[in-house]
Formats: C-alpha cells, structure tokens, sequence
C-alpha cells in the first residue's frame, strides 16, 4: 500500500460505502464504470448512472443541466457528437467520501464533428485537464460539476483568441 492510500485511509478518505445492489460498490467503481461508458461513446449508458434529476454544470454551459435527458443531450451526447474520439482518463488519487467523489482527470479528442449549439467541427485536437466533483444518491450520480479552463478548450479549438 502506498504512502499516499495508507494516509487517506486514515484521514477517511477512502470510505467504501454500499451504494445499492444494482450499482457499483463504491464511489470510484461507479465513477470508472461512468467513464467507461463514456470512453465506449454510449451516452445513454453513461447518462444511466445518473438520478432522473440529476444537475450536471460543465463549465462550457451557461448553467447547470437539469434533469438526465438534458445532461445525456445537451453535454454527454454534444460532446461524444463533436469529438467521436473523445477520450477520459481519472488521473490522480480521488477524494471519497460516502457521499461523493472529486477526481482530477485529462479529457482529449479531435473535433471532427459539430458542437450542440450547431458551431462547425475545427478539425483539431484538444487535450485538457480538469476537476469533477460528484455527488452521490442512491448509488448514482445526483450532482456532477466538471471544472476546468473552457478558454484554454475554445483556443486550442481556435474558437477563441
């Protein structure tokens, strides 16, 4: 075990609550599970790990999405649509509680298709690192915040000076 897991254990940060029979164990199965499905470009699958009313805020969106067929549409969906490559990856040791998870992770693909909004496809690759907070019910994800730099994402698209 590693110095890191070892001090997390004893700060409690790895809990490994029971969610439900039909979810994943713990916060970060359910969380890899999630990213699986999005990393298989299954929105729908993805989107069925969430509570009917969920809130997703991405912080590309103006506001939060309410409800999971807003958040399979209009972010799950938007983004497997504008880049079919995409490609998510937890990076570091998650913080874990019984309630919830925050997860640092690097989000990367090429933008061959269009964006929801309708904005055209660049053509170009992007490759950014960001934060997720999720919050857990149920044993699905009732609250899901992705924080990172949407400037940094629109100039490397070149949608941004």
């Amino acid at each position: 075990m590693t110095a890191a897991r070892r001090l997390a254990l004893i700060l409690g940060l790895l809990v490994p609550p029971v969610l439900s029979a039909q979810s994943p164990a713990t916060p970060v199965a359910l969380v890899d599970a999630y990213m699986a499905a999005w990393n298989a470009h299954d929105a729908a699958k993805a989107a069925g790990f969430m509570t009917d009313d969920v809130e997703y805020y991405d912080a590309t969106e103006p506001a939060p999405q309410k409800g999971r067929a807003n958040a399979q549409e209009k972010i799950i969906q938007a983004f497997m649509t504008a880049a079919p490559d995409c490609r998510w990856t937890r990076t570091g040791i998650p913080v874990v509680d019984k309630k919830g998870i925050a997860f640092q992770w690097t989000f990367e693909g090429t933008n061959t298709g269009p964006w929801g909004d309708g904005t055209k496809a660049t053509g170009k690759h992007f490759s950014f690192n960001g934060l997720t907070l999720v919050r857990i019910k149920g044993g699905k994800i009732a609250y899901q915040g992705d924080y990172y730099d949407a400037y940094g994402f629109f100039k490397q698209l070149g949608l941004a000076q």
